[in-house]
């Protein structure tokens, strides 16, 4: 019999942990305007929102967003589910509804079977029909590792926007999913040790999340990824001009996602996160497991939203601005 294929041996990092770290980004993009039409661009490069929202008219928000990534999962069919759910919670995470997605596919077809790819957009696919999001066609070429995700376009009520921007202090945080996926996605890559709490919280939509913060009136948020829930925390803090107070003993976990930092299991991209907020963050009396678990790089990670919505833990507050951009308490 042969050996089964880790697709994580294919891949330097695992899914939103391969981002190019948020300092080196910024100073990437810095400079690039917006094109032609911008008077109709309601959100484009200036916070590093989760997608682009172009305004039809003034009932309609046509929104756009692209994502995809290396495999966080030795499983096909389970890597496919959980990128499609990380792609399509940029939509969500702007107020909106998804409505139709391409496949973005990168595969070694020399190095691994096509059956496994075909398992890849089974995933998306069936991810997709849950969301009520067509999926047709894509891209795909031969690459030198696999990856896959999807470009979504969807709409929103210009009205219903939420963004990064529009924070007001004295609104509490709430976070939709637990943390702890980036140090149980290193355990599983480097042991092979399977974590299912983990791999349903990545392919779990944020579509029931995204409703409820929508019918709250939310208009502050993001979702919680590749940065971790600081990095994105400080993304909101600076776009809003305030500052973000997190109760530490608040935030959820995952189960066993302490014990994984415990005995190591930490991606460069998370200490790479940590490093980039420490400057303008007072930890308190916060210790370094528990800093890093706060900057865990998450795929498909829950929404972190300026209100409270029901089933969902309040995390910390939205305050005036003063000396750091983060306060973890």
């Amino acid at each position: 019999m042969t050996e089964p294929v880790r697709l994580t041996d294919y891949a330097r990092g695992g899914g939103c942990a391969c981002k190019i770290p948020p300092g080196e980004l910024e100073a990437m993009v810095a400079g690039l305007g917006p094109s032609a039409g911008a008077a109709e661009l309601l959100v484009g490069l200036e916070n590093g929102d989760d997608a682009a929202v172009v305004r039809l008219d003034g009932r309609t928000g046509l929104v756009s967003t692209a994502d995809f990534f290396t495999p966080v999962v030795d499983d096909a069919y389970d890597w496919g589910r959980i990128a499609a759910a990380n792609a399509l919670s940029d939509v969500y995470a702007m107020g909106g509804t998804p409505l139709v997605a391409l496949n973005l596919l990168c595969w070694p077809r020399e190095r691994l079977p096509l059956e496994l790819a075909r398992e890849v957009l089974r995933g998306g696919q069936d991810v997709a029909r849950e969301a009520g999001c067509h999926l047709a066609g894509g891209h795909s070429v031969d690459d030198d590792g696999p990856k896959y995700g999807l470009a979504v376009t969807g709409v929103v009520r210009p009205e219903e926007l939420i963004t990064l921007d529009a924070g007001r202090a004295g609104l509490p945080l709430s976070l939709t999913k637990p943390l702890g996926v980036g140090v149980l996605n290193t355990r599983h890559k480097a042991t092979g040790e399977r974590f299912a709490e983990a791999v349903a919280s990545m392919a779990a939509l944020n579509r029931d999340a995204a409703r409820a913060a929508v019918a709250a009136g939310v208009r502050c948020g993001t979702d919680v990824t590749g940065f971790g829930l600081l990095g994105h925390a400080s993304k909101l803090a600076r776009a809003s001009r305030l500052t973000v107070a997190i109760d530490a003993a608040r935030v959820p976990y995952l189960p066993g996602a302490r014990e994984a930092v415990r005995d190591g299991y930490v991606s460069g991209g998370t200490r790479r996160n940590l490093d980039w907020v420490a400057p303008w963050t007072d930890f308190g009396g916060v210790d370094e497991a528990e800093r890093l678990l706060l900057a865990d790089a998450q795929t498909s990670g829950g929404l972190l939203v300026a209100g409270e919505l029901p089933g969902a833990p309040v995390v910390g507050e939205l305050l005036p601005r003063g000396e750091h951009l983060l306060v973890v308490r």
